[in-house]
């Protein structure tokens, strides 16, 4: 690929997406955009690119985008922090919002599903406990298709495999011929919904708790900044931040601050804080 087109793609990508791609990543970009390509009925990547320059089309921009995002994941994926919601975030929640007994997550780039699922078996776990609690579990993620993969709930054996408990997966899934289908009380406790993490989250409304794990190592730093100030706007004075083990929000923002021991946890620094800082 030559050197301008690559600096096309990776342009138009970073624009709509905040993806920063690096020209030691020229084999990935073409591996991924092959398959565009040729749905498009075009011979090469080179031949997607002339086309997008001289003729910009939105379906195009969105596939190329979509097709270049990262969607790797896995159920209860990294173990801690699940562990971490059920034993220090959950307690504080339920203690702190006994009044309204409402507690709303969002799951940002959610992908196919795994993260938001995993959270609403914890939920279902707790059973008497949440009785009269209302649990609000929002998840997004830019890519469409990975939408409706995870809204249709459908998994294979190699999927249901990877950090699954055998337990959970013997009560909150059905197999269906060689797949696995999760139960409808389990999916109807997620609102799944396309975002790009690029523009205002406002329009969700606020969250309690926010896992954007996984995400910001791909951003540079400006759109990290510019992305958690977007999420402190929709979170409470006493909101925690869940980011993945590679990120931090040291030297990123000031209006996060590390839990202490428990990494990759993260609080809202107060306004009153701030300030006296």
């Amino acid at each position: 690929m030559r050197s301008d087109d690559f600096e096309f793609l990776s342009r138009t990508v970073r624009q709509r997406s905040g993806l920063v791609l690096t020209e030691d990543k020229v084999y990935l970009v073409e591996s991924r955009l092959m398959p565009v390509a040729r749905k498009q009925g075009l011979k090469s990547v080179d031949e997607l690119v002339q086309q997008m320059k001289a003729k910009p089309d939105q379906a195009i921009l969105r596939a190329v985008t979509e097709a270049m995002t990262t969607n790797e994941t896995l159920f209860f994926r990294d173990t801690k922090p699940f562990d971490q919601f059920k034993k220090v975030v959950m307690p504080a929640l339920l203690n702190d919002r006994a009044s309204r007994k409402t507690i709303r997550i969002w799951c940002a780039a959610c992908s196919s599903g795994q993260e938001p699922y995993s959270l609403a078996m914890i939920l279902k776990e707790e059973g008497v406990r949440l009785a009269g609690w209302k649990f609000e579990i929002v998840a997004t993620d830019i890519n469409t298709e990975v939408i409706d993969r995870a809204k249709a709930g459908l998994y294979s054996q190699f999927e249901v495999q990877r950090g699954l408990p055998i337990q959970y997966l013997m009560k909150y899934f059905k197999q269906v011929e060689d797949k696995w289908q999760i139960t409808p009380e389990i999916k109807a406790m997620i609102d799944y919904r396309e975002f790009n993490l690029l523009t205002d989250p406002r329009g969700l409304g606020q969250f309690d708790v926010v896992f954007c794990r996984n995400v910001l190592i791909y951003f540079d730093q400006p759109t990290k900044a510019q992305v958690l100030d977007r999420i402190r706007g929709v979170m409470p004075e006493d909101g925690v931040l869940y980011l993945g083990g590679a990120e931090t929000v040291l030297g990123v923002t000031d209006k996060f601050e590390p839990v202490p021991n428990e990494r990759g946890l993260y609080r809202v620094v107060s306004k009153q804080t701030a300030k006296a800082v």
